[in-house]
Parts: C-alpha cells; structure tokens; sequence
C-alpha cells in the first residue's frame, strides 16, 4: 500500500473519529439542557432559600472591609468532632511533638 493511500486512510479515520466525538458532545449538552429545563419547571420550589435566610458571605453584598459572620456549628456536633480529634490523637500520635501538646519536642530515643 503506497505512503499517499495509507495518510488518505489515516485521515479519513481521524475525521471519522473527530465526527463521533463531537455528535456524542452535542448529544450530551442537549440531554443537559433538557434535564435542566426539566429540573427547574418540576423541582419543589421549598429546596431554594428564601434571600432572608440565604447565608452570608464575603461576596458582593458585604461592604468593602466588613467580614463575615463565621458559621456555627451546634453544640452536639461540635462535641463529636472534639472526641473524633481526641481519639485519632490518641490512637495516631504525633512523632517528634511532646505528648503534652504544648509543641515541645521530644527527646530523642
């Protein structure tokens, strides 16, 4: 098979491929977009948050220099989080930090 035959094969396979991977491209923006129409006309509206209960941020809406208000999480929560530190702490000890948690180093061994 001469050179010019076996390039003309090459890109007519690359066309080929090129075309199926920009049809299933196109496929799949049109069934995104038909799922997204499809979302918003039958999704509850009670899953958006009304603007007064909509969570600050340090976006646009806050002037220059204010922060925001950090998140708080329950007390319950927060006692879980403590005890899984405590415990991953205790069963993961640091090597070459003090067990006394004051950042000290140890001595060597």
């Amino acid at each position: 098979m001469p050179l010019s035959d076996m390039l003309l094969e090459g890109v007519r396979l690359m066309v080929i491929g090129m075309g199926i991977v920009y049809a299933f491209l196109l496929l799949l923006v049109g069934v995104l977009r038909v799922l997204s129409l499809g979302v918003r006309r039958w999704a509850p509206q009670a899953l958006a948050a009304p603007p007064s209960e909509a969570p600050r941020g340090t976006g646009p809406g806050l002037p220059r220099g204010q922060a925001a208000e950090p998140p708080t999480l329950p007390g319950e929560i927060l006692a879980v989080i403590a005890a899984a530190v405590s415990r991953y702490r205790h069963d993961h000890p640091a090597q070459g930090i003090d067990s006394a948690g004051d950042g000290s180093p140890r001595p060597p061994a």
